[in-house]
């Protein structure tokens, strides 16, 4: 049976995401930007909880474990680094994999935003769950990790089917495509962000994206196709990522 997952705006431009086996009921939230939301979205659906799959260690994604897991005695799963800000049940890193369920997770190292950055894949349902690593039109930042890692990391996602559908944890797309826009003049990426524009316009989410997508119009996964532009011709395909990264870090549109 499939995954059914559940998401909802909370902070001011994070998601939550909840996900539930349907063959056995059991759920997870993927991390906690904001304990009340996940709380309330549960009430409403009726669902308990039983594990919190942590991406990462920032506040706006671990921050919540605490009071989560004191409501609801959800079990938590996530990297090392998210002793930093809560403590850990289990600690999984990339090659693990996670049952919920009937539904298994695997986890891929995606390490850039953070050392210890995951992500959960679950290949049967074709969905991934990426934390800050792979944004619609973007990419986190390099807050502790170098370009040639997250360049790596973002390769791994890639590389899973186009049809994945992937759930990025911030509503950041608008602001991703018009650097985006900055930077490459594909007809493709002119289209999907008149779409965006216009979905925000209208107050709808621009949150999950797919593989493909993203394989065809993000800036951040096009690097190499765009050295030139942001003067890193020449060089390995992490430099031009880098390069790329350094230009959106400096954008001001």
């Amino acid at each position: 049976m499939p995954l059914t997952v559940r998401q909802f705006a909370c902070l001011s431009d994070n998601y939550g995401f909840l996900a539930r086996d349907e063959a056995t009921g059991r759920t997870a939230c993927i991390d906690t930007p904001d304990a009340a939301a996940i709380l309330a979205e549960l009430k409403a659906l009726g669902w308990g909880l039983d594990f919190i799959l942590n991406t990462h260690w920032h506040e706006d994604h671990a921050g919540g474990n605490a009071e989560v897991v004191a409501a609801t005695g959800a079990v938590v799963v996530g990297p090392a680094e998210v002793t930093r800000m809560a403590p850990l049940d289990r600690e999984v890193r990339g090659g693990d994999t996670v049952m919920l369920g009937e539904t298994r997770f695997d986890v891929i190292e995606t390490g850039g935003h953070t050392l210890g950055h995951i992500a959960y894949h679950d290949a049967a349902d074709a969905i991934a769950f990426v934390g800050d690593t792979l944004f619609a039109l973007g990419c986190g930042r390099m807050f502790e990790g170098t370009a040639d890692q997250m360049w790596t990391s973002l390769q791994r996602l890639a590389a899973l089917p186009d049809k994945t559908t992937v759930y990025c944890a911030h509503e950041y797309t608008a602001a991703n495509a018009r650097f985006a826009l900055s930077v490459d003049d594909d007809p493709a990426l002119k289209a999907r962000a008149a779409q965006v524009f216009a979905a925000r316009e209208r107050g709808e989410p621009t949150v999950p994206t797919t593989i493909g997508a993203e394989k065809a119009t993000n800036p951040f996964l096009r690097a190499p196709r765009l050295a030139e532009r942001v003067g890193a011709d020449g060089g390995p395909d992490y430099q031009a990522f880098g390069a790329v990264r350094a230009a959106k870090d400096n954008f001001k549109g």
